[in-house]
């Protein structure tokens, strides 16, 4: 069985791959000094909780948090006894490797968003991705990330608004009944609700315009869903497209490796 990681900013998922659906995923937040026992205790307890009792042959990572990988390289050996694939390191292949200015490094998991867009869809795609940052991912005809958008996350941004203005207190995004908000909280949810629907709009009027080709958009992060909802923002709703990309990934450099 496949282990596939994603290591983002703010959270770390957790995907077992038994090469035709996934058995499950965990989630946990991202913190630079976990050790691997960590790792594994917090992996194992859920594992059973669950009632799965996975034979974990190979793992793959994908880590937008350098300073996380080396744990996860000691969790892979020490308790699967395997090196995994870390993808954008120079040992992985990619199946369609990206064509951006010389010199330029490309999130992990927009390599893997791209991979498993590509799969999915075939190309001319855009993915956005709702995480930490909110990224668009323009995916060519022929699979290869070619370039994209990094706007502010949601949550980054009402996190902001928060700490930047003392009179503004924290809340939770969704979507509101009406435009016009007639109190603080409502006022705050319309502005960032209605504010990111824009933004999705207009980004990705612009990046089909540039592009010059019909395109298909995907949604894709936690908060697709919420922004999905009551506007013709996406294509197709995936929840599990970066992970799905690591199970691409995976299986290129099997076979080619």
């Amino acid at each position: 069985m496949l282990l596939c990681i994603d290591c983002g900013n703010t959270n770390t998922v957790f995907s077992i791959w038994n090469g035709e659906r996934f058995l499950c995923t965990l989630r946990t937040s991202t913190h630079h000094g976990r050790t691997a026992d960590a790792y594994f205790t917090w992996f194992s307890t859920l594992i059973t909780h669950y009632g799965i009792e996975p034979d974990i042959t190979d793992v793959i990572v994908a880590s937008t948090v350098p300073r996380v990988v080396w744990n996860l390289r000691v969790f892979s050996d020490r308790f699967f006894g395997v090196r995994p694939i870390v993808v954008g390191k120079p040992e992985c292949l990619l199946p369609h490797p990206p064509r951006v200015d010389a010199g330029t490094g490309v999130g992990p998991d927009r390599l893997a968003n791209a991979a498993g867009a590509f799969d999915r869809h075939g190309g001319d795609v855009v993915v956005v991705d709702f995480g930490t940052a909110t990224n668009f991912d323009v995916v060519a005809e022929d699979g290869a990330y070619v370039g994209g958008v990094i706007a502010p996350g949601v949550n980054l941004s009402l996190e902001a608004l928060h700490q930047g203005a003392a009179a503004l207190p924290h809340v939770d995004i969704s979507q509101p009944e009406r435009v016009i908000g007639t109190n603080t909280v409502a006022c705050i949810q319309s502005g960032v609700f209605w504010g990111y629907v824009g933004l999705i709009q207009g980004i990705t009027t612009r990046i089909k315009a540039e592009y010059g080709r019909s395109m298909k958009v995907i949604g894709t992060g936690g908060l697709a869903p919420l922004f999905a909802q009551g506007e013709l923002l996406f294509d197709t709703i995936e929840d599990d497209l970066t992970m799905h990309g690591l199970t691409v990934i995976h299986a290129y450099n099997t076979e080619n490796g």
